[in-house]
């Protein structure tokens, strides 16, 4: 993993001992969707390792605008196991087996949890739910969800639109805003301190991949009366 939890993939640059395991690497698996440090690093690592595989696991995944966080949806995650799946039997076709197997197995879990949270939300459509930095727009597609975003552009909202968004706030009944521990949260808490809030972190990027979706949709169907 390039990309350490806790890391900013937005602006994370890899450490030398990372580009040596590059060099050393068969195959090499990208999100495809855009984030800056894809973009700043892929023709890099292509250029060290010229016979590298690149998988894209953004392949089929129906995109959505100005929004890189393919992962934080548990049916786009189905497909890049699958996209995943056939570039290690590609380039390591004895054990495809064997990662047909494991990839079966977390696709069933993939599946359960969609269907659990599926039903988490059935109640909860059109709802809207409020995050400083716009990570959850997949997530809230998948569940008939709205997510606003305080972030604008990629930077803190001018106080003309923090005003826009504390009123349109306040008429959805917002009581939460999520934050992500990896940015500046002092615009979110500007926010929560306008319209009586509170702030909660969602981690996008935490390593146990399942349990972090299952405590973020928890997280959220609180925010929205919906418990879990």
């Amino acid at each position: 993993v390039l990309v350490p939890p806790g890391a900013n993939p937005h602006t994370y640059e890899p450490t030398p001992r990372q580009l040596r395991r590059v060099v050393q690497a068969d195959l090499y698996a990208i999100v495809g969707s855009g984030m800056e440090f894809e973009l700043a690093w892929l023709g890099r690592i292509k250029r060290l390792n010229p016979r590298l595989f690149i998988v894209d696991c953004s392949k089929g995944i129906q995109r959505l605008v100005d929004d890189p966080h393919l992962w934080l949806s548990l049916r786009n995650a189905q497909r890049m196991v699958e996209n995943l799946l056939e570039g290690l039997s590609r380039v390591d076709p004895e054990h495809s087996g064997r990662y047909r197997e494991r990839a079966e197995a977390y696709l069933e879990e993939l599946r359960k949890l969609d269907a659990e949270l599926s039903r988490l939300f059935s109640k909860a459509k059109g709802r809207a739910f409020m995050t400083f930095h716009p990570a959850w727009g997949y997530f809230a597609r998948d569940y008939g969800l709205r997510q606003l975003v305080i972030e604008q552009g990629g930077k803190s909202p001018s106080p003309k639109a923090m005003v826009r968004l504390a009123k349109e706030a306040k008429e959805e009944g917002i009581r939460v805003i999520f934050a992500s521990p990896q940015f500046d949260r002092r615009a979110a808490e500007a926010m929560a301190h306008s319209i009586g809030a509170d702030v909660i972190l969602l981690d996008p990027l935490a390593r146990d991949y399942l349990e972090n979706m299952r405590r973020a949709a928890h997280a959220i169907a609180r925010a929205l009366r919906v418990f879990p």
